[in-house]
């Protein structure tokens, strides 16, 4: 599937956003249509488009499995995540209506949420608090 258009920013864009973030990789596992961002060799990014699901791109993010439920209920570009564990991940469709910020921010948690599970020696390799600002 070639990206062009608002595909081709939106994908740039989120990219843009996740490959700031300390060690973020990209790589294409799963072919030429998929986008895997990962930290230290785990994903907390995969974009990719779903023309049934969405019109727009879609990144999918970890979230807390608390907060997915209120953001699908929130926000209409927040979906149930596609083809992930819909506890622990959410789809964002990157459409004109998505608030980038708060996408960016719901990035950078899905990144903070795979780094606090990595062993402490590639935490600190990252310099990452938990808390960071």
């Amino acid at each position: 599937m070639t990206r062009t258009g608002a595909w081709a920013q939106a994908a740039q864009w989120c990219h843009g956003v996740c490959l700031d973030l300390p060690s973020a990789t990209l790589d294409h596992p799963f072919g030429p249509d998929s986008d895997v961002l990962r930290v230290h060799g785990k994903m907390f990014a995969l974009v990719m488009g779903v023309p049934h699901i969405s019109e727009h791109l879609l990144v999918n993010l970890k979230a807390d499995p608390v907060e997915v439920p209120l953001l699908i209920g929130t926000h209409d570009y927040v979906l149930p995540a596609w083809h992930m564990n819909k506890k622990h991940w959410i789809s964002v469709a990157l459409g004109p209506d998505a608030d980038r910020g708060l996408v960016a921010g719901l990035i950078e948690d899905s990144y903070d949420t795979v780094v606090s599970k990595l062993p402490a020696q590639a935490r600190q390799s990252l310099n990452w608090a938990r808390d960071r600002a």
